[in-house]
């Protein structure tokens, strides 16, 4: 982990007198001045590039990630991207800390590549009360929300901790906060952050282990690029890649019959149809899943042939209500306690899931396909038109 901070509020003020200055400077031409005779050209050693993964915090939480002032921020971030990277399968990029001064004193925000994907304005010196949607009262504080998951909640005086846990409340410290909200982030678009160094490195250590696996995989069976592309496809449907021998074994095979990473992604989600399965049900035999009705799966695969997957646009009206009854049924399963599974024909399985990723997260698409034989299915919806 990198840090670039000011330290103490005496920096900070030097800094604003220095940004006024300037201000004023740029408000009037500047005086002729000599050229030196020896002027050093500009390099590109002289251009930063952009960092993968940042976080840009405001003046007033500086203590947060400075150890001298007690700050633990750092170290909970290095904890989550250990985590993170052992849990996906591959080495998640550091995340580099700045001070910026144009964001309000007590207000961060979360970077990647350059862009801001999370912001919130936090309050150090109190504690975040969250609503997990059943409390019994209502506290004093400012009320705000989880910049995580959006739940309502109130920042309150670290006195009040007990009584709003009493209450029913989750109570966390702005650590927590900032660190789930980074976490999410990371998890969300974890493929965006897998680059061909990455996919590369992981050749590299499976190489150790099995040479033959990966020998004239690259470029005599796949470019680089396109075992990326199969990669980052598991990764954004919360696939992990740490199997990443079972996952080459089935690039391999699939990638001589076609070279297509679609065709390449289904077949590899095939091979690891128990570890899919078990990451969204557990361990448990029984299956319950949510179905089409066959006449609306007509209707889908008919229009998919027609535009392509890439293409597809369904009627404004079955669109609409298609994604209604998904949802309330992803709801009836969420309140019952189980997991929240929707089982179409092969041929729909990726366009449905990209239909339903941001509106219904918790609805997971599989195909029959990826059923293993020892699972025992209980269909506990129908979804029709």
């Amino acid at each position: 982990l990198l840090l670039a901070v000011a330290g103490g509020s005496g920096a900070w003020f030097m800094r604003e007198n220095q940004k006024e200055a300037e201000r004023i400077a740029t408000a009037a031409p500047p005086p002729a001045q000599e050229t030196p005779k020896e002027q050093r050209d500009l390099t590109w050693e002289d251009l930063s590039p952009v960092d993968p993964i940042g976080l840009e915090i405001g003046y007033r939480l500086i203590p947060l990630v400075d150890k001298n002032q007690g700050g633990q921020l750092m170290t909970r971030i290095k904890g989550i991207r250990k985590k993170i990277s052992q849990d996906l399968g591959f080495l998640i990029p550091p995340v580099h800390i700045r001070d910026n001064l144009d964001l309000a004193p007590t207000a961060y925000q979360i970077t990647l590549f350059g862009v801001t994907f999370g912001e919130a304005e936090i309050y150090p010196d109190r504690m975040m009360a969250i609503n997990p949607g059943q409390v019994f009262g209502e506290l004093d504080g400012i009320k705000g929300q989880d910049p995580a998951f959006g739940l309502e909640s109130v920042w309150i005086e670290a006195s009040q901790r007990e009584h709003a846990q009493a209450q029913g409340y989750t109570v966390v410290d702005v650590d927590t906060v900032i660190a789930t909200h980074l976490s999410k982030i990371l998890q969300d678009h974890a493929h965006e952050l897998l680059g061909r160094e990455e996919v590369q490195q992981l050749l590299d250590n499976l190489a150790k282990v099995a040479p033959k696996l990966v020998e004239g995989l690259v470029p005599d069976t796949l470019p680089l690029g396109g075992i990326q592309k199969v990669l980052q496809n598991l990764l954004e449907e919360n696939i992990p890649v740490r199997d990443i021998r079972t996952i080459i074994e089935a690039i391999s095979e699939q990638a001589i019959r076609n070279p297509d990473p679609e065709a390449i992604t289904a077949s590899t989600r095939m091979a690891l149809s128990h570890s899919i399965v078990q990451h969204v049900n557990g361990v448990k035999a029984d299956l319950p899943i949510i179905t089409l009705d066959p006449e609306l799966e007509q209707i889908l695969l008919q229009t998919l042939q027609a535009t392509g997957e890439g293409g597809a646009s369904l009627e404004p009206g079955l669109a609409e209500s298609m994604h209604k009854n998904l949802n309330e049924a992803a709801q009836r399963q969420e309140m019952s306690g189980e997991s929240s599974i929707l089982v179409v024909q092969a041929g729909l399985r990726t366009w449905i899931s990209r239909f339903i990723k941001h509106s219904i997260p918790g609805l997971n698409v599989l195909s029959y396909n990826e059923i293993p034989d020892n699972k025992q299915i209980r269909i506990v919806a129908n979804v029709g038109r």
